[in-house]
């Protein structure tokens, strides 16, 4: 699952795809009726893919979180969001066991469920563990590219501009 491009806007509902950058912001289409808009820089905005859940021991990204309910929904939907909080943390308790219930709120689980569910009927959930193999490799290489470039630019000879001649004075 690839929560790169998925948002969450402050103060709007619901789930958005970024779609294009722009000087003054990006423009982004609603996964609840596909309408687009555009979002300025000073709009507070979350990646999902930056957020994360807490747990005794660490911190567990969303995207494997919603993996876990994936596995355990069989691709399937999740109970609703709008479920009593009882229901919600006992569901919760199951996909993650280890999670912090003193800092994670029945409105954080009740957020993560609706979620979950706009990205399933989407399409956009998956039980499969992402493929990350050859990432290193791959930023690596560019890496070396890059850093080729810069030294032959370095080492390229400045061009100089022709000097002016001199004018020859009268005698």
């Amino acid at each position: 699952m690839n929560l790169e491009k998925i948002l969450s806007i402050s103060g709007k509902p619901g789930l958005y795809a970024l779609k294009v950058q722009t000087r003054t912001g990006f423009v982004a289409e609603s996964l609840l009726d596909g309408k687009k808009s555009t979002v300025g820089l000073k709009v507070n905005v979350s990646l999902l893919s930056e957020i994360s859940i807490y747990t005794t021991n660490e911190e567990k990204p969303l995207a494997e979180v919603m993996r876990n309910i994936a596995i355990k929904e069989d691709n399937g939907p999740a109970i609703s969001h709008k479920e009593d909080n009882e229901k919600l943390v006992a569901y919760f308790k199951e996909i993650l066991p280890d999670y912090d219930s003193e800092r994670v709120y029945p409105s954080d689980i009740k957020k993560v469920m609706n979620w979950y569910n706009l990205l399933q009927a989407k399409g956009l959930v998956s039980k499969e563990a992402p493929v990350v193999e050859g990432t290193a490799e791959v930023i690596e290489e560019k890496a070396e590219e890059v850093i080729e470039e810069k030294i032959e630019e370095v080492k390229a000879p400045a061009v100089k501009a022709p000097a002016k001649k001199a004018k020859a004075k009268k005698e």
